[in-house]
């Protein structure tokens, strides 16, 4: 864990490079202690179909979802939650001041007796 999901309309594309903006907040990411960095997962997916306000199409949004195994406290979530959205804004500041873009960032627990985990990343890490 953390799984970091962006969300974002199509039109995005044409303004933003998305897997620059996943490989920032990775490397964001895997600064914060609370953060293991060998379970770290950002993934972008786009949404082809959306309507957003008046409906005019020149309307684009991202929307980050944080999701990370419960247990740490609410103010070490807070930090995490405002550091992740402050390195994205900074990403985005160039759509932000030209374009209109609605840009949000949510932090969830995943509850571990429900979320059954495997995997063998760490066995591989620093391996070539």
């Amino acid at each position: 864990m953390p799984h970091i999901t962006l969300e974002y309309s199509a039109n995005l594309e044409e303004k933003v490079d998305l897997q620059a903006l996943c490989d920032h907040l990775r490397a964001e990411a895997a600064t914060i202690d609370a953060l293991p960095m060998p379970g770290l997962r950002v993934r972008a997916i786009r949404c082809d179909h959306y309507s957003i306000a008046d409906g005019d199409p020149k309307h684009a949004f991202i929307d980050i979802s944080v999701r990370l195994r419960a247990g740490r406290s609410d103010a070490v979530k807070q930090d995490a939650t405002e550091r992740l959205f402050q390195a994205a804004k900074a990403f985005l500041e160039p759509v932000l001041t030209t374009s209109s873009l609605a840009f949000s960032l949510e932090m969830r627990d995943i509850d571990p007796e429900l979320s059954p985990k495997t995997g063998t990343i760490r066995d591989h890490l620093g391996k070539a």
